[in-house]
């Protein structure tokens, strides 16, 4: 996602990572550390950066006492509380730091708009009957974990949840469900959404051409998403896999 965004933009953006998580397919310009977060926040006013995009996927790191600086010692509260939190209630932390520290804080689909999806099947194969009853299962599905703060996505099979998202991630959690050999007709959907309330500047959930390799591994019909609400990356190469394997992808309305 962050070359997707950074390549979207006239001028190739500033890029700061965090230890160990460095984007695929960028270079980085200022590596950091969590404790070093107040000494880059004073960095970027110093560059005359007035816009930050938060984008990519990271591991909650540990925070290390003995790294600690000076300018990151007042937040250290802050992000106690973050580290504890859910994933919205995290990141929702993490954009009150930057926005106290003076910047505004813009949304990856804001910076690349390209990357969400209308509502449409934009694939040969259509959903099959049923599917409007398993998004229905999934939408309400989303709508529990979002209480709390758990999880974007979930399996629905003959409109039933049999699979939910857990901190380990879609793939893994489709991985639970390889499809063992003769299993026969395909069945059931991944539908995947935002949490209800979450902050959309950040964590948008995401689908792309691994998501595909991970629904035709499970056995199941398709991928149904909220349109409008979940980034799609590699949007050409997702859609041509799901062609390939006869799947498809319905980028549904909230509510129906």
């Amino acid at each position: 996602m962050p070359a997707a965004v950074a390549g979207a933009q006239d001028v190739l953006p500033l890029v700061c990572a965090l230890d160990g998580h460095a984007p695929d397919g960028l270079a980085v310009d200022i590596p950091f550390r969590l404790e070093t977060l107040g000494s880059l926040l004073a960095d970027l006013r110093r560059r005359g950066v007035r816009q930050v995009c938060l984008c990519g996927s990271i591991r909650r790191p540990e925070i290390d006492p003995a790294l600690i600086d000076k300018l990151t010692m007042p937040l250290i509260p802050v992000l106690h509380e973050a580290l504890s939190a859910g994933d919205d209630g995290a990141l929702r932390a993490v954009i009150t730091l930057f926005e106290s520290a003076g910047f505004s804080v813009l949304a990856a689909h804001e910076a690349a708009p390209d990357l969400l999806m209308s509502v449409g099947v934009p694939t040969a194969q259509k959903p099959p009957a049923g599917t409007e009853t398993d998004a229905l299962a999934g939408e309400a599905a989303l709508l529990d974990m979002g209480r709390a703060d758990l999880g974007q996505a979930c399996v629905v099979v003959a409109g039933q949840v049999v699979a939910r998202e857990d901190d380990a991630g879609t793939d893994a959690m489709l991985a639970r469900l390889e499809r063992t050999p003769g299993q026969g007709q395909r069945l059931g959907v991944l539908f995947k959404g935002p949490k209800p309330g979450q902050d959309r500047r950040a964590d948008l959930p995401t689908i792309g051409p691994g998501t595909v390799r991970a629904v035709a591994g499970a056995g199941l019909a398709g991928i149904v998403i909220e349109a409008e609400s979940v980034i799609v990356l590699d949007r050409q190469q997702l859609l041509a896999d799901l062609d390939r394997a006869g799947l498809f992808l319905w980028s549904r309305k909230a509510g129906g």
